[in-house]
């Protein structure tokens, strides 16, 4: 990407023709993007084509952020490699990796932080309701609960024809 002279250039050594923006993305949380464009007749006779799109009528179109996000995205992932900052992640992925299981493998919802829109009261009525919700009916003796739906990495695994154990995850209470 050349910011300066306003174009991309491909793995092949093809310039892009258009370029865009940024335009507003259609999330208000999202980046604004700029959306780079090859020609028909520089994407239709590539060797490589199909390892860049998959469209076979039109041609190659790239997005990315403005300039500025997307230093700070390099400067990001680049720190992201760090020791330190992989030491401070684990502690990070430990938290959010058992409030999670809580969620979606027990049905519990997190209480809100202080300060935040649902209030003490509220919070202890939805703990009051978890607690005494009706039990789940049992199968019958020989028949096995019903499966919880597959996550979507079991189903990337499943596709890949690569086993996965079965998991105590995967019977719900």
């Amino acid at each position: 990407m050349d910011f300066d002279r306003r174009q991309v250039t491909c793995p092949q050594s093809e310039t892009s023709a258009g370029w865009h923006g940024p335009y507003p993305t259609s999330s208000p949380t999202s980046a604004p993007l700029i959306v780079a464009r090859f020609t028909k007749s520089q994407c239709r006779p590539c060797p490589v084509r199909t390892r860049c799109t998959t469209t076979t009528d039109s041609a190659r179109t790239v997005g990315f952020p403005p300039r500025e996000l997307r230093d700070l995205q390099l400067r990001v992932r680049a720190e992201q490699q760090t020791p330190e900052w992989q030491a401070r992640y684990a502690v990070r992925s430990g938290v959010e990796g058992t409030i999670n299981e809580l969620a979606h493998g027990h049905g519990h919802a997190p209480l809100p932080l202080p300060g935040t829109a649902e209030s003490p009261p509220t919070a202890r009525v939805h703990s009051h309701r978890r607690e005494h919700r009706a039990p789940q009916p049992t199968p019958p003796t020989g028949e096995a609960p019903p499966s919880r739906p597959p996550t979507a990495f079991q189903n990337f695994l499943d596709q890949h024809g690569i086993p996965r154990p079965r998991s105590w995850r995967s019977a719900r209470d």
